[in-house]
């Protein structure tokens, strides 16, 4: 059975560069978000995201009929679950649980419109076992119906999970040419997936099950999450024994068999941050190493926080006539990573925030890739690194984006978190 009309749930960051990447290859896609306002903007062929080559997707494909949005599924062929997967508010240091709510309604959302022979993906990087779990809800929701857990190869809804891969700013080159592991409740499940994929993916489809391909996406994540936290864990010992830790890591890495990473200042985005609490919230017991690497990440801001309280303090040793509300301190780059808009779990904006509830004076924040600051940080203004740099006493590196990578301060004090000044 082919593939005419495609719903994508969830138009954010992976759910709309997929949605326009089926639209480019002339099937009708239907795109449902919960979001109006990125509905309406859909709908004018423009973005509400930042990621190269996508806006020029998006109107092209809205322009020619094949792409539109909605609050509200409609009748499809296959349906691919892209929501977010957060996780429930907790006491600080308890292990996070994973927030499913997300799934459940979308898989809610679109059971009244299944009929046989369609598929459904779960795309959202999820906790072993979440696909079926989906399955369950779609169940219980259309008991008239049947389901994989139940009626296997001869089910009338086929439902396999397959996570994405991609990295932010080059997500439309990634959607193409990177290999997909498509995990379906049966094998008739994980053929018509890669059936689906094959409409635009030039990678490999790798065939396995369900709770392996929900798993894969989690060690990927989770190893260099590991590799990241040994990094910021070396950086943390080297200022403890006046080392320059990007000069070590540079000498190391000439050993043919090393590859350590960059230091910085902790670890952000909905994937990194994330996914390997989907392991230790599941296996605590065992996920030691990996639940020691999250520890070591997120400690990393307070770290960093600490040394702008002692470049404070060793500015105003040195300026005795000034006092702390005196000190301007310069914060830049807000994102997650570099050269991106995305500010989810970004540790550049924990610090900000913090900096701000902490310090006396002003701070300023320089994020090139917003063009407005989120309600959390509601009353605080953007300025440009021309402005920072010639107001702030000390200026704060948050974030390497492209365009702190050509220009610096000439004058004040500076706590370099990713070592490019």
């Amino acid at each position: 059975m082919s593939f005419e009309t495609i719903s994508v749930i969830g138009l954010g960051y992976i759910g709309l560069p997929t949605a326009a990447m089926f639209a480019s290859r002339k099937k009708n896609v239907i795109g449902v978000d919960v979001n109006q306002k990125a509905v309406d903007t859909i709908n004018r062929g423009e973005i509400h995201i930042i990621e190269p080559d996508l806006d020029m997707m998006v109107h092209a494909a809205v322009t020619e009929g094949y792409l539109k949005a909605t609050t509200k599924p409609e009748s499809a062929d296959a349906f691919l679950i892209a929501v977010p997967t957060p996780f429930l508010p907790n006491e600080e240091g308890n292990i996070p649980e994973p927030d499913l709510s997300y799934i459940e309604a979308a898989s809610r959302a679109i059971a009244p419109v299944l009929k046989k022979g369609d598929l459904v993906i779960l795309e959202s990087t999820s906790p072993v076992g979440a696909t079926e779990k989906m399955a369950e809800w779609l169940s219980a929701a259309r008991p008239d119906l049947t389901f994989p857990q139940s009626a296997g190869e001869n089910a009338d809804i086929n439902i396999a999970h397959c996570p994405e891969r991609v990295l932010p700013g080059h997500v439309v080159r990634e959607l193409v040419e990177n290999d997909r592991v498509i995990g379906g409740m049966t094998a008739k499940c994980s053929a018509r997936a890669v059936e689906l994929y094959k409409t635009f993916v030039q990678g490999e489809c790798v065939i396995t099950n369900a709770r392996t391909a929900e798993m894969a996406k989690l060690t990927e994540n989770s190893c260099r999450d590991v590799q990241i936290a040994f990094a910021n864990e070396l950086s943390i010992i080297c200022d403890k024994l006046d080392i320059d830790v990007w000069e070590l890591i540079s000498l190391a890495n000439r050993h043919p068999r090393i590859n350590i990473l960059q230091p910085g200042p902790g670890v952000g985005g909905h994937c990194i941050a994330v996914d390997p609490w989907f392991i230790v919230s599941k296996t605590p017991d065992e996920a030691k190493l990996i639940h020691t690497a999250r520890k070591v990440n997120d400690a990393k801001p307070d770290w960093v926080i600490n040394k702008v309280k002692i470049t404070i303090a060793d500015f105003l040793q040195a300026n005795p006539d000034k006092t702390a509300k005196d000190v301007t301190i310069a914060c830049y780059g807000l994102a997650f990573k570099p050269d991106i808009d995305d500010l989810r779990e970004s540790p550049a904006m924990a610090i900000a925030q913090q900096l701000i509830a902490l310090h006396n004076g002003n701070v300023l924040l320089v994020e090139p890739n917003i063009t407005q600051l989120p309600a959390k940080l509601a009353g605080q203004m953007l300025f440009s690194a021309e402005q920072a740099f010639s107001e702030a006493d000390i200026h704060v590196l948050l974030v390497d984006h492209k365009m702190f990578k050509s220009i610096k301060p000439t004058a004040g004090l500076v706590v370099d978190s990713r070592g490019i000044w």
